[in-house]
């Protein structure tokens, strides 16, 4: 059985650029904090690294500031702050902040006051894309990153958090950029590292698969892969919306991230379908990854009008850059199957 791998929203396989850049920084044995030659080099490939992810993210002048995940970037940017968001936000966010902007039946937030707000650019399990005010304290740009042309400079946003498996870097590795000018407090104390903000010996050799993912999610952005996975996520939804009336497609008709599916077919539980199509050779989700093994429908699906039967009935299909039609068709045909048999089951 050929698998296929449709969870790229989940983590991302890594990119032959990253591999290579992490295996030539296994050979670094310096410490980047040391002054010596051999310091200096794995200084020089953290550098680097920060230099690429500046660059893809169009934040050159910015501060980023490498950390272990989004999660520890998320923490960093916004503990002790009581910032305000919308029920959309992920986990990761939602624990710092107070979810209490309103989302609409579009899946969008209102923010009035941007200072004292986040608000993420994409979510993770709709696809959905915020537009963003000027001013806005921080944003977790952790799904657009590499997908969605992005340039921190020019968003207006105070912090952004970003993450390295979600472009085709290794996992364990995200950070925080910071507009110049703007500051955090440490959460861990210690050394010097990463302008004082974040203590602890550096992740060089994943960094340097950071930085490589990021400069090659660049050029993918500009020579318009994600066009064509567009246009495969329609065609995904084409075959299914012909084979099944009653399928929900959450977001369909504004703005989403171009590889993200998320339909809701009532009565069949995502976790159901989540695990017959693993059977079957796909690899899809059910909602966000860092909510896995919590049978619950998803709040952020309930924030914009879903019933609770509803939200616990989405499935999520996100594809990766080397999606093909073969692979879409035959995940539609299989899906389409197994509902059929949903369907007589419940008849």
């Amino acid at each position: 059985m050929r698998r296929v791998y449709l969870d790229h929203n989940a983590t991302t396989p890594l990119r032959a650029e990253a591999r290579d850049a992490m295996i030539a920084a296994l050979d670094v044995v310096g410490n980047p904090s040391s002054v010596h030659a051999e310091g200096r080099a794995a200084k020089a490939l953290v550098e680097k690294a920060r230099g690429q992810v500046a660059a893809a993210f169009g934040a050159e002048g910015a501060d980023v500031v490498f950390t272990s995940s989004a999660t520890e970037a998320a923490a960093l940017a916004l503990a002790g702050r009581g910032l305000h968001a919308g029920a959309i936000e992920h986990d990761a966010v939602a624990a710092w902040v107070t979810c209490d902007l309103e989302v609409d039946a579009d899946g969008h937030v209102e923010v009035r006051e941007p200072a004292h707000s986040c608000l993420q650019k994409v979510n993770s399990e709709t696809g959905i894309v915020q537009a963003l005010p000027p001013g806005l304290a921080v944003s977790d740009m952790t799904q657009g990153f590499g997908k969605l042309p992005l340039a921190f400079n020019w968003s207006g946003v105070d912090m952004a958090i970003v993450s390295a498996h979600k472009l085709g870097g290794p996992k364990g590795v995200g950070a925080l950029v910071l507009r110049r000018g703007r500051d955090v407090a440490a959460r861990i104390c210690g050394g010097g590292q990463e302008m004082g903000r974040r203590a602890g010996t550096e992740n060089v050799i994943g960094i340097a698969g950071f930085g490589a993912a990021a400069e090659a999610a660049a050029r993918d952005l500009a020579a318009g892969v994600w066009e064509n996975v567009e246009n495969l996520r329609d065609r995904l939804e084409t075959c299914i919306a012909a084979g099944s009336k009653e399928t929900i497609f959450v977001g369909k008709g504004g703005k989403r991230l171009p590889n993200t599916s998320c339909f809701v077919t009532p009565g069949w539980k995502g976790e159901t379908q989540v695990m017959q199509m693993d059977l079957a050779g796909f690899a899809v989700s059910a909602g966000s990854a860092c909510s896995s093994g919590k049978i619950r429908a998803s709040r952020v699906l309930r924030s914009f009008g879903l019933s609770e039967d509803e939200a616990a009935s989405a499935l999520r299909v996100s594809l990766g850059p080397d999606a093909t039609a073969e692979q879409v068709d035959r995940f539609a045909e299989t899906w389409l199957d197994r509902h059929r048999k949903f369907r007589a089951r419940a008849a």
